[in-house]
């Protein structure tokens, strides 16, 4: 085992520090090769779900499936997961009501997450998160 993996063996947390940046900077790229957009909210893949997600593995991993530290960042992740979707994008509907009725400051009307995004965050914390914890042999 390299150092590398004994650091995430003693840390597993920071499998999910390393999900959720990895996320981050691959929805980045995404968005700002595609959009030109560069540092903006929303878009793909969803970086809270991949890392609600991969909390979610993690805790499985070490704790159980039957824990009680597994069922709360079940709930945790399904608020996340929520919030992402639609709680927020009801947000944006509200910036872009703003938007209409006053004239002096635009407010960013992408805030939230589509659920394809999410559904995508989910999948690439799961992936990676497995892939990571696999490779550490957790």
């Amino acid at each position: 085992m390299n150092a590398v993996q004994e650091l995430l063996a003693l840390y597993p947390f920071s499998v999910t520090v390393i999900v959720m940046v990895a996320a981050e900077t691959l929805k980045q790229l995404i968005s700002g090769v595609k959009d030109n957009t560069w540092f903006s909210t929303g878009g793909m893949p969803s970086s809270h779900s991949a890392f609600a997600t991969s909390l979610l593995l993690v805790v499985g991993s070490i704790d159980g499936m039957s824990s009680t530290t597994f069922a709360i960042a079940s709930v945790l992740a399904g608020f996340i997961w929520y919030d992402a979707a639609f709680v927020r994008s009801k947000v944006g509907d509200q910036a872009k009501a703003l938007n209409i009725l006053q004239q002096f400051e635009a407010f960013s009307e992408r805030v939230g997450h589509s659920v394809a995004e999410v559904v995508a965050g989910i999948g690439f914390g799961g992936v990676m998160t497995w892939a990571l914890l696999f490779w550490v042999g957790m």
